[in-house]
C-alpha cells in the first residue's frame, strides 16, 4: 500500500511555511534564548490562527480533534522553521494529559501554552518559565506544577526547570502523552533536518573554492545526498507511526529522525565551515536544536532498547 499526503494536508503544511517563512523566526529564538519570549509569542498566535495548536483538542473544547498525521504534518513545518517553545509538550501532550478538563478550551485558541513533565523518561519541563501552564504526570497522576530550579540546555532558546506539584492530581494516559511527546518531537527533528540540508545544498552552491563552487565535488555532493536519503528513510517511520501509535514504531520513528537530524548537522556544519557555528549565523539555531530534541523525550539509545523490548 502506497501512503503519501492528501491534497488538503500538503496545503495545511505550505500555509504554515508561508506564515513562518515571514516571521523571523531567527529573530524570535534569539530572542527566546534572552528572555524575551513576545517575539515568539506573537508565532504562537499565528500558529493558533492556522489552527495548529487545535490540532490535538477535542472538539468539544473548540478543538479540531485531527488525525494525528496532521499533528505530525505541522510539528515537521514547526521543526523547519525552529519556532521556540514547548512545541511537543503544548500541542501532542497537553491535550492527553489534561483529559478533557475546561482548561483545553484555551489551548486551542492558543491561549494557553502549556510546558510538562513526565518523570523519569522528561525529568523537567522545558520553557517552564514562559509557560502559562506546567503539567507534572507520574504513576500517582497528572496535577499542575510550579517551576523550581532552572538548568542550562545545550539549546539557549529551550531552557529545563525541575517542577513540584501544585493542587489536586487527576487521572490521565500518561503512556499515550509520552508516545505523543516522542512522535511530535521525531517530526520536529525530521524538520530541523530539512531545514539543515536545504541551507547546506544552498551554501554548496553559491560557496568557492580553488576556482570551483564547492557542490560541484563529489565528496560534497554525496556527502548531502546520504542525509537526504536518512531523511526520506526517516520520514515514513514517522508517519507511519502516527498511524499505528506502537510502542515499537514510535521509537523506530524516534530514533530513525534523531539518527537523520544528527548527520545532517554535521554535513551542514562541515559544508559551512566553521563560520556555521557562529552565533551570527542562523544555521548554530539549528545545529543547537536538533542536539537538544535528540535526548528530548527519551534519547535514541533509549528508544532502541524499546525496539527490542517490542520484538
Amino acid at each position: 500500500m502506497r501512503f503519501a499526503l492528501d491534497e488538503q494536508q500538503r496545503d495545511f503544511a505550505a500555509s504554515i511555511d508561508a506564515a513562518l517563512g515571514v516571521a523571523d523566526l531567527p529573530g524570535a529564538v534569539r530572542a527566546w534564548s534572552a528572555g524575551d519570549v513576545a517575539p515568539g509569542r506573537k508565532v504562537w498566535e499565528q500558529l493558533a490562527n492556522l489552527g495548529v495548536t487545535a490540532l490535538a483538542v477535542p472538539e468539544e473544547f473548540d478543538g479540531l480533534d485531527a488525525d494525528p498525521i496532521d499533528l505530525v504534518v505541522a510539528c515537521e513545518r514547526l521543526g523547519r522553521w525552529c519556532v521556540p517553545g514547548p512545541v511537543a509538550e503544548s500541542l501532542a501532550v497537553a491535550p492527553i494529559l489534561l483529559a478533557g478538563d475546561d482548561r483545553c478550551a484555551g489551548l486551542a485558541a492558543g491561549e494557553l501554552i502549556v510546558s510538562a513533565a513526565l518523570p523519569p523518561q522528561v525529568p523537567r519541563a522545558v520553557d517552564a518559565h514562559a509557560a502559562d501552564l506546567v503539567l507534572l504526570a507520574t504513576d500517582v497522576g497528572v496535577s499542575a506544577a510550579e517551576p523550581a530550579a532552572a538548568h542550562q540546555s545545550v539549546d539557549p532558546s529551550r531552557r529545563l526547570y525541575d517542577v513540584t506539584p501544585n493542587g489536586e492530581s487527576w487521572q490521565a494516559d500518561v503512556n499515550r502523552a509520552f508516545q505523543f511527546g516522542a512522535l511530535a518531537t521525531a517530526a520536529q527533528l525530521v524538520g530541523a533536518a530539512e531545514a539543515l540540508l536545504t541551507t547546506a545544498v544552498d551554501y554548496a552552491k553559491q560557496r568557492t573554492q580553488f576556482g570551483r563552487v564547492i557542490g560541484s565535488y563529489q565528496a560534497i555532493k554525496h556527502k548531502l545526498a546520504d542525509v537526504h536519503i536518512a531523511i526520506e528513510l526517516a520520514r515514513p517511520l514517522v508517519y507511519g507511526a502516527a498511524l499505528s501509535l506502537q510502542t515499537r514504531d514510535v521509537s523506530a520513528a524516534k530514533a530513525a529522525a534523531s539518527e537523520a537530524a544528527l548527520l545532517a548537522a554535521r554535513s551542514a556544519l562541515q559544508t559551512h565551515g566553521a563560520i556555521g557555528f557562529t552565533q551570527e549565523h542562523d544555521l548554530s539555531l539549528w545545529l543547537l536544536r536538533v542536539q537538544a530534541l535528540r535526548s528530548a523525550w527519551g534519547d535514541p539509545q533509549a528508544h532502541r532498547r524499546r525496539v527490542l523490548e517490542a520484538l
